[in-house]
This record gives C-alpha cells, structure tokens and sequence, in this order.
C-alpha cells in the first residue's frame, strides 16, 4: 500500500490493524498459531487445524474446562486450552510425555469412575471418549473399577439415557438451558456424589419438555444419551471413529445431527 494511502488510512482512523503490524500468535509445539482478541488457547488451534483433545468443549457454548482432557502446558504453567486466554509469544505444550501421561490419568479416571464397557456399548465406534482415549494411546484403565450402581431412565418415548455413561461433561445441561432453553438438565452433588439429574416432576425424562428435536438431544460425547429404536443400525467397522482418528474425525457432536454416525 502507498505510503500516502497508509498515511490517510492513519488519519481517518480506517486503517485495517493487521497492515499496521503482524498478526498476534502463540506457539504450539514450536508452531505459530496466530490469534484474535478473545480467543482461548482451544479456538485458536481449532481454527488453525490443530487437534487438542477434548471432551466437555464445544464451540457452541461457553467452555467451563469440566473435563480436563485439554490441558496444555503454558510457560511452565498446566491450564485447559478452552478456558485459558491466548498469550501472544507464550508457548504452549500440547504433546508432550507429561502432557499426554496426565491426560490418560485423566481418562483412566473417568473410565473406571462410571461402567463404560465398550465391546457391549453400541456407542462404541462413534464415542468421543473412546476415541480420545484411543488417540492418547490409553490402553488400560490402570485404577481399580468403582462399578457404581446407576440406573436407566427410558422413559421418554424416543431418547434413553444411561446414567452410567455419563462424564459430567455438562453439555447437554449448557445444551438445554442456552439453546433449547428448557433447563431439563443439571448437576446434583458433590465430588464422587455429583450426578445428572432431570428437572421434571418425578425426576424422569418422559415427564419433562424434552424432545428428540432438542439440542441437548444431540451434543452428548459418550453413549449416555441415546434415541431410541434405530440401536446398532451401524455395524461396527462403519462408525465414526473407525476409520480415522478423533484428530481428524473433529467431534461427535457435530454428526449427530444427522443421526448417521
């Protein structure tokens, strides 16, 4: 651009600030990420098509970092990428061996903490968790079994959920209360007692508004909510995750609109 043309562009205040100076970005193992205001960690990586693994995000809703599966190592800092504010120059560890062995401990935990038995799950192939824990190479659950008793509400005349599926990821919660704005979903308890609850009369779905039409109906990255009647359409071999990774693949979430994954 002419020097008079910058200069103009100076003086009426239009000047576009990327020609002014470079772009901010951040280093992620060694690459440059560039950023805008605003952005955490997480939304700038998405952005640039690179892969942190993750399980509660979804750029849909207002991250929270329930889950923890996306810490990255920040100037000798441990933090979730979706919740922590990009830093231009700072440089960000996101495969490290450290990084990956606190990851699988997380997953570990998250295994044996509710009754995820994924041979007989049909969402086995097309869950997130599974397949984060696949690309974290997590080949055991290491930590002894909790096998907590929890029930199946299959209520409602077209959705079941299965509580022990559930990671408290709280997106079908921020789901229902942002989007469908229902509130159907919360969070009960504390530490080890925490568990879904539904917000009806009874505590049962079938007795909410909930819909299969909802969003919240959608967005769940584990088998715990399910529709009902259309169980192991997909054979295994055909599912969402078994032919490319989670790293490629992207989220669960953003399939199962179409109900085909």
């Amino acid at each position: 651009m002419p020097a008079h043309i910058l200069e103009q562009n100076r003086e009426q205040g239009t000047m576009n600030p990327v020609t002014m100076k470079d772009k901010k970005t951040f280093k992620l193992d060694g690459k440059a990420i560039e950023f805008e205001d605003g952005d955490t960690i997480m939304d700038a990586a998405l952005r640039a098509g690179e892969y942190i693994p993750h399980l509660c995000h979804n750029p849909e809703f207002t991250p929270h970092g329930s889950c923890r599966v996306c810490i990255v190592n920040v100037d000798c800092k441990q933090v979730s990428a979706c919740t922590q504010p990009a830093i231009e120059n700072s440089e960000v560890d996101n495969s490290s061996d450290e990084i990956m062995a606190n990851r699988r401990a997380l997953l570990q935990m998250l295994f044996v903490e509710g009754n995820h038995i994924c041979p007989g799950c049909e969402k086995s192939g097309a869950c997130q968790l599974q397949a984060v824990a696949y690309y974290c190479n997590m080949l055991s659950s290491h930590f002894t079994h909790f096998f907590p008793q929890r029930s199946v509400d299959a209520s409602h005349p077209d959705t079941a959920i299965d509580f022990n599926r559930c990671i408290l990821c709280e997106l079908c919660v921020r789901a229902s209360r942002d989007v469908d704005h229902k509130n159907i979903f919360a969070i009960d308890g504390r530490g080890i007692n925490s568990h879904l609850v539904i917000n009806s009369s009874s505590g049962k779905l079938g007795d909410s508004a909930f819909t299969a039409s909802d969003k919240a109906a959608h967005v769940c990255p584990v088998g715990a909510i399910l529709p009902k009647h259309k169980g192991y359409e997909k054979p295994i071999g055909e599912r969402l995750y078994d032919k490319q990774p989670v790293s490629i693949v992207g989220d669960v979430a953003a399939y199962e609109q179409d109900e085909d994954c």
